[in-house]
């Protein structure tokens, strides 16, 4: 995936393991990941970075990512928001894009994933540019 250096994915997943595996998959596709673990932590960290997508899990300790999202769109209603989360059900699919998401991929797909943010980031670049 051959993006510039300002592709910025802000991750938000409670699980220690998954938050690694996003950032070692993202750096090695050439993108700056931060990863946090909590809503709270990533609502304190976009008011003083930019980031180009934010990568949603479901379940968070203290706010749904269904509530986290919400919020986000409002704050920034044209950055691209995606869910990565465990959460398979239909139902799921549907709160998040409901709640403003751009996509869901279900883990583990991978394949998916980088499908969706090879898609989505140039977009969100162009948009700034």
């Amino acid at each position: 995936m051959p993006y510039n250096c300002r592709a910025r994915v802000l991750c938000v997943d409670d699980d220690e393991d998954s938050r690694e595996m996003l950032c070692v998959l993202l750096r090695s596709s050439r993108v700056e990941v931060k990863a946090v673990s909590t809503a709270a932590q990533a609502l304190s960290t976009i008011q003083i970075e930019h980031f180009d997508l934010y990568l949603l899990d479901a379940w968070l300790p203290d706010l749904d990512g269904f509530e986290l999202c919400r919020h986000l769109r409002r704050l920034l209603p044209h950055t691209p928001i995606l869910f990565f989360s465990g959460a398979a059900y239909e139902t799921d699919k549907q709160r998040a894009i409901e709640a403003g998401a751009n996509t869901y991929v279900i883990k583990p797909d991978l394949s998916g994933l980088l499908k969706s943010i090879t898609y989505f980031i140039p977009r969100a670049q162009s948009a700034v540019a």
